[in-house]
């Protein structure tokens, strides 16, 4: 049996070197053998307010390569057992939101006819509704983690019914996701209506917002969901702007009074038995913090997320 690959060492060429791909992974591009692909998609012709998310995975994979291989935390050895690969950036058209819905929702339907699990850098929350219906082919309507400080249930912007904005009221619309079975975490801000939430819930979504998680450990919330989703197949689509702007300023929509990054490390831990089929992480925006800090904490998320990742191997 081949050994799976491994990020390069720091201690083997250093960490300001060596190829930009996350983790320093090697680059794919075929998908044999691969249990896990991950992969970049940078589009921000979705926003609505600031741009800049086109820079997103780039960023992400430059700032992953201080993360080690192992989570001495949680145990989780994730390359010991998962075959991963970058396997580069789909080519969206820059020009038409539309037309690059298309290629990204075909360019999924190419990964899933391969065992692998894709994990997206995005680019603007836009990107998952054409994922979901990539993924919805293959495995029915999912259960979806959505950790964001928006709902995304808009029912149009200006006019345009595919945006980062309407994303899981079409998802619901279109049966690509169990309603019930819909778990919206961090919730927050302010809104055009007094219903921008409640129809939601009355679709069956489950919101937490995050003022009522106000210091508290996620630990039990990622438990409970873990428990009340079972082992159905389950999509993780986690959106940057779900942490506070003290955590996360870098992003397209920032909204005051978010998670933290430790609650969003509890919630990713929590989540370990789902059966999670894909997951993205979005809105990552570079221009607006140049520190790096957002985008290595999405780096470091998206490394979480891959420790939950069905076969992740534990010390």
């Amino acid at each position: 049996m081949t050994e799976p690959n491994q990020p390069i060492s720091g201690n083997d060429l250093a960490r300001f070197s060596g190829p930009n791909t996350f983790m320093r992974l090697p680059q794919a591009t075929a998908l044999d053998g691969l249990d896990v692909a991950i992969l970049g998609i940078p589009m921000d012709i979705g926003t609505s307010w600031r741009s800049g998310t086109r820079f997103g995975p780039k960023q992400i994979r430059a700032e992953s390569a201080m993360i080690r291989p192992y989570n001495l935390q949680t145990g989780a050895a994730p390359f010991d057992s998962l075959n991963m690969a970058d396997i580069g950036d789909l080519a969206i058209n820059t020009f038409s939101l539309s037309d690059s819905l298309r290629i990204i929702q075909e360019s999924y339907g190419r990964i899933l006819t391969n065992p692998a699990i894709p994990v997206a850098m995005g680019g603007d929350h836009s990107i998952t509704l054409p994922i979901l219906r990539a993924i919805a082919k293959k495995h029915g309507p999912v259960a979806l983690v959505h950790v964001d400080a928006h709902a995304d249930v808009n029912e149009e912007m200006f006019g345009e019914r595919e945006t980062h904005g309407t994303v899981f009221r079409r998802a619901w619309e279109e049966g690509l996701i169990e309603p019930t079975k819909t778990y919206q975490v961090g919730l927050r801000g302010t809104g055009y209506s007094a219903t921008d939430f409640t129809e939601a819930q009355g679709w069956g979504f489950q919101m937490w917002l995050a003022p009522d998680l106000w210091h508290r450990s996620l630990v039990e919330l990622g438990a409970e969901i873990r428990r009340d989703i079972g082992n159905r197949p389950t999509y993780v689509s986690y959106d940057i702007d779900s942490l506070d702007p003290a955590f996360a300023p870098g992003t397209g929509t920032p909204e005051i009074g978010g998670l933290t990054t430790p609650q969003a490390m509890e919630l990713i831990r929590g989540l370990r038995g789902l059966n999670i089929v894909g997951c993205d992480m979005v809105e990552v925006s570079p221009p607006y913090d140049p520190s790096g800090n957002t985008a290595l904490t999405a780096a470091n998320l998206l490394f979480e997320l891959l420790c939950v990742l069905p076969g992740a191997t534990y010390r």
